[in-house]
């Protein structure tokens, strides 16, 4: 596998898909640049708030990256790099990216509001509660699940320092303060775009630098539990802040960081195959249709923490998410994305560019394992995360001059995939609270309107508060139990984003058959995915291993069948219904 041919034939495909595919998307479906947008139309100044495109991408790519497309490529890695990279760019182009431009097209033309909005309008009512619960039961792990993983990169202790830890720590906490008086200062102001992106680019260099002071100079020490308590607390003040003070600048300027980790990246790509015999890297093209704990692969048995096991169908589309497709794209693209954007010009370049630059970063996640797949395989190398930091540091070590850089590289890396972490934390905060409302909100009203139980319920703090108390208690306690199954929860949930905009094309008289294969395909995935899980617990609870986790996945597993059974069935009546009524129009 030669790292920089595989990259370039990769931001190649990417961007024809984007030029060819994504511009005939916009033309069959009727985006329209001279339509108002909600965020101009509806403007409250709380959610419904105008960004400039290049500030909107910034928080969507930042919201929807998290460490999916770093995490699934590197477990799915021992498939070898050709089922990987075929999935990254033909899911990436065909599914995900029109996957995320539909749900964002889809909810602006109903207003601003989310996909749940969608399946009401489009299938019905039932359709609509089921998907809120669903939406907001899948949420809440992210939210406690993200809230784990960034208060593991802060925890620093007496008995246990680490000034990485800290370093991070400090950043994030300099990253969300500066980021209010950010929103502050530009609020109203028309400031250049070169001035804007420029002052970014210096702010993030200024946080870095002072963060990673600060982290050797003055320690934070706080245990897990503390900082768990500490982020449910940010959370739940972003969550509920106006979005310009605190999540658009916040987003916009942890973009740049996130950018630059793609640059570093390619840098490290560039010099790992120009200055050295790296750019054949050990990893191979295929290692078969199955796989397991133990195997031999190219005379190196197979001893990863982290590589996934079982079938290639339908392992390789529930483990490869994020870097191909995920549902929980159409939850931000329909949730906050477009109460933001200013122009539906802007929803291709924001949805179907910002889901094809995650695309390029599950591809250089490939290379990063690829790297060290010697200790990647033999388990030295424990998580998905010091993976993808030690390959692409060791890349840059090639080259001698930078040899002494190799830890720098490493810290701005991790520090990167917190920073991923935290901003599709507060913002899965917020789409959590969107759904809890819908879910008590009665049909042809909105949240506002409620009255009794359900005003209160409803209302935006009280929302948000128990999404963050459940969500935090969850991370601090047993959110693993059945974490096992979010990977397929996520994909049926895209599985159900492609269904909805599907349906609602169809309603509207534009064209949806490109949604039809890969509808049913992640239809196919899910159910193939979850089958087998029930399978495997109920032989384990057979043999009398009767654990709290199993029963939990048995159950949470069987009522996600019986949910995808039921919107699938509903779905195809809807556009099988528009099929027939279509002559008689």
């Amino acid at each position: 596998m030669n790292a920089l041919l595989i990259v370039i034939i990769a931001i190649a495909a990417l961007v024809c898909g984007y030029v060819f595919y994504g511009g005939w998307l916009a033309r069959q479906w009727g985006v329209d640049p001279n339509r108002k947008t909600p965020a101009v139309e509806i403007s409250d100044g709380v959610d419904y708030v105008p960004a400039k495109p290049y500030v909107l991408l910034g928080h969507h790519f930042s919201s929807i990256a998290g460490a999916g497309p770093i995490n699934g490529p590197i477990q799915a890695a021992i498939f070898g790099w050709v089922p990987v990279v075929l999935w990254v760019l033909i899911g990436g182009i065909f599914f995900g990216a029109m996957h995320d431009f539909g749900a964002l097209f889809a909810s602006i033309r109903h207003k601003g509001q989310t996909l749940s909005a969608v399946v009401g309008a489009n299938i019905d009512d039932t359709a609509k509660k089921l998907f809120c619960i669903f939406s907001y039961l899948t949420l809440l792990l992210v939210v406690a699940a993200f809230a784990s993983i960034v208060a593991n990169t802060f925890v620093s202790t007496a008995a246990a320092p680490s000034v990485a830890n800290q370093q991070t720590a400090w950043i994030s906490l300099l990253f969300i303060v500066v980021a209010v008086i950010y929103g502050l200062f530009t609020r109203g102001r028309s400031i250049p775009t070169a001035v804007n992106v420029l002052s970014a680019i210096a702010i993030i260099v200024v946080i870095v630098a002072l963060g990673s002071w600060l982290g050797e100079h003055v320690p934070i020490m706080l245990s897990y539990d503390a900082w768990m308590i500490i982020i449910g607390l940010y959370i739940l003040i972003a969550s509920v802040a106006p979005v310009w003070i605190l999540l658009q600048p916040r987003d916009y300027l942890s973009s740049y960081l996130l950018y630059g980790m793609i640059v570093l990246a390619l840098a490290a790509v560039i010099i790992a195959t120009v200055a050295g015999d790296a750019g054949h890297l050990s990893i191979p093209a295929f290692t078969g249709f199955s796989v397991s704990k133990g195997m031999v692969v190219d005379g190196v048995v197979n001893n990863s923490k982290v590589a996934v096991s079982g079938f290639m169908f339908p392992v390789l589309f529930v483990t490869i998410a994020c870097g191909a497709i995920s549902g929980f794209h159409s939850l931000v693209a329909s949730g906050t994305t477009s109460k933001q954007l200013d122009n539906e010009k802007s929803a291709q370049p924001i949805a179907y560019g910002g889901m094809l630059i995650e695309c390029l970063v599950a591809v250089l996640s490939l290379c990063a394992v690829g790297f060290v797949w010697g200790s990647y395989m033999d388990g030295s190398i424990a998580s998905p995360t010091a993976v993808f930091a030690s390959g692409l540091s060791k890349m840059f070590a090639v080259l001698p001059a930078f040899q002494g850089a190799e830890t720098t590289v490493y810290s701005l890396l991790i520090l990167a995939v917190s920073v991923f972490c935290l901003t599709s934390l507060d913002t899965a905060t917020r789409l959590a609270r969107y759904m809890f409302q819908e879910l008590f909100t009665p049909k042809g009203q909105t949240p506002d309107q409620n009255t009794g139980v359900r005003k209160a319920i409803t209302n935006p703090w009280v929302a948000t508060i128990i999404t963050v108390v459940i969500g935090v208690v969850l991370g601090m306690t047993g959110y693993q139990l059945v974490w096992p199954l979010f990977g397929a929860a996520n994909q049926l949930l895209a599985a159900l984003g492609l269904l909805a905009v599907c349906a609602w094309l169809g309603n509207a008289g534009r064209n949806n058959k490109m949604f039809y294969f890969p509808m049913v395909f992640m239809l196919l995935v899910t159910l193939t995915s979850l089958v087998i899980t029930i399978v495997g617990k109920v032989t384990a609870i057979a043999a009398g291993t009767v654990t709290l986790g199993n029963v939990l996945q048995l159950v949470i597993g069987v009522l996600l069948v019986v949910l995808a059974i039921v919107l699938a069935i509903k779905g195809a009546r809807t556009i099988f219904g528009q099929k027939k009524a279509t002559p008689a129009a």
